[in-house]
């Protein structure tokens, strides 16, 4: 009977573990992760996500790199970022920019950028 007990309370401390561990892992990425998707026509170079609130652009989140038409590439936060609004700048190659403001990331998976005869607009899931 106190084998029985000892393996049970082995198993319960395994069992909590691994919960532990998967939350954990889940918890690394923020909340306001999403896949951006260019379907504008061109090469874009650089992409700025900034909160609501503040008046920087912060820094290319694409660093060196740049995303095709027709690419796609995932946009992760922090973990510990705490803002649900959230506005968006794009710059092609010739130094055109598009924003998109307000943008609750929160309830935002994916966001497909478009534009066509003068005109931007986003799909979002």
């Amino acid at each position: 009977m106190r084998e029985t007990f000892s393996k049970f309370k082995v198993a319960l401390a395994l069992g909590v573990i691994a919960i532990f561990l998967t939350a954990t892992a889940f918890a690394r990425a923020g909340k306001q992760d999403f896949i951006l998707h260019n379907k504008t026509g061109v090469e874009i170079h650089e992409v700025y996500v900034s909160p609501v609130s503040t008046d920087d652009w912060e820094e290319d989140v694409l660093g060196k790199g740049t995303l095709p038409d027709g690419e796609s590439v995932k946009i992760t936060f922090n973990d510990r970022e705490k803002h649900v609004h959230w506005d968006l700048k794009i710059v092609d190659g010739k130094g055109n920019s598009i924003e998109w403001h307000d943008l609750n990331l929160i309830e935002i998976d994916e966001l497909t950028l478009h534009y066509k005869d003068g005109k931007a607009w986003a799909d979002v899931k």
